[in-house]
């Protein structure tokens, strides 16, 4: 590149600073975990009892189940960071299998908040961006709270443009 060049190129803009979820998300995704083991130790119980077994398989179910509670939900926490710049929405989760979602602001069909009853009850809300297309056609934002998730939900249908009605 030359110094003619470099003069006519524009600016670079400065990207904006990914923001991180409210830390209530972490108790959320404990008790979301915590009960979805219910499940499992059920099962586990049940057949133990059916096969008049030891109690040992229930035991190693429920140990698993308090490690996941205790170590998953953190990781996750500490992983996922979204991103709203001038162009785009950027969302970046996982610590196992990391994903980063970029989602056009010219490609937003409409954009929701949903709260599930334990988000209610944490004051938490979740909001969900739709696209055009099948494959990755949602992006989520889960446990913001819930008035930044509506001030979120209302940037993005202004800098999408889809608070048209039709």
């Amino acid at each position: 590149m030359t110094i003619q060049d470099e003069e006519r190129a524009p600016p670079v803009e400065a990207e904006a600073e990914p923001e991180g979820l409210d830390p209530k998300v972490e108790l959320l995704w404990q008790i979301n975990a915590a009960l979805g083991w219910v499940f499992w130790i059920a099962v586990a119980s049940v057949a133990l009892f059916v096969a008049d077994r030891s109690v040992s398989w229930a035991l190693i179910v429920s140990f698993m189940a308090v490690m996941y509670t205790m170590h998953v939900p953190p990781r996750r926490f500490r992983r996922f960071t979204f991103c709203v710049g001038e162009a785009d929405v950027r969302v970046s989760r996982g610590w196992l299998w990391r994903t980063e979602s970029v989602v056009l602001h010219s490609r937003i069909q409409h954009v929701d908040t949903r709260q599930g009853p334990v988000e209610r009850i944490l004051g938490l809300a979740t909001v969900v961006v739709f696209t055009a297309g099948s494959v990755g056609a949602m992006v989520a934002v889960p446990g913001l709270a819930a008035d930044r998730a509506d001030a979120l939900r209302d940037q993005l249908v202004r800098l999408s443009g889809t608070d048209d009605a039709v």
